[in-house]
């Protein structure tokens, strides 16, 4: 009863080599990409794959052609591997680069229940300003809730507009005082 009994298939199998393997020299040097900073058989796994093979194609053409040789048949898998089958965050995705999108702030209160109302602030984003940094900003300086809803909005609590003019441009210098726009009240949708 004391004892214990090692599976089967554990019993067969021969034991893992213990030290220096014939044929391979020591120490093993490993290259690394300069573009994903991950071992060049790791690059296929990265999301900018294309800038890998670029950065490799031009700084180390003879690791290029054997990588290429053996990824011949890896890249038609390429397409399979890009779905996320279950579980886990799957791929980072690259971010979008910006379209050429007008640059202006529109500024509208929302009413909210009877005698309350909500100031928001739409496009600040085209200016590249980080919007839970404004909002952390706007939640201290009118020492109230302001929070970022939608893909460029933040909503500030109670009716901050009037204030909003004199300090947006003053925070932010790229932000001149004629590209805020107020389109007074406005429903949320």
């Amino acid at each position: 009863m004391g004892e214990t009994e090692k599976p089967a298939a554990a019993a067969n199998d021969p034991p893992l080599p213990v030290g220096p393997q014939p044929g391979i020299n020591y120490p093993i040097k490993v290259e690394y990409c300069g573009n994903c900073s991950m071992p060049f058989e790791f690059c296929e796994n990265y999301p900018d794959y294309e800038g890998c093979k670029d950065w490799l194609a031009k700084n180390m053409p003879d690791q290029f052609e054997r990588l290429s040789v053996a990824g011949g048949e890896a890249e038609a898998e390429a397409d399979e591997k890009k779905r996320q089958k279950r579980g886990g965050k799957g791929m980072m995705k690259p971010k979008k680069k910006e379209a050429d999108v007008e640059k202006k702030i529109v500024l509208s209160i929302a009413p909210r229940g009877k005698k309350k109302a909500v100031t928001v602030v739409q496009g600040m984003r085209t200016f590249g300003i980080d919007l839970k940094v404004a909002s952390k900003f706007f939640s201290s300086k009118f020492a109230c809730s302001s929070s970022v809803t939608g893909d460029d909005e933040i909503v500030i609590q109670g009716d901050v507009k009037d204030e909003l003019f004199d300090i947006l441009p003053e925070k932010w210098p790229e932000i001149d005082e004629d590209l805020i726009d107020d389109i007074g009240e406005k429903k949320r949708s």
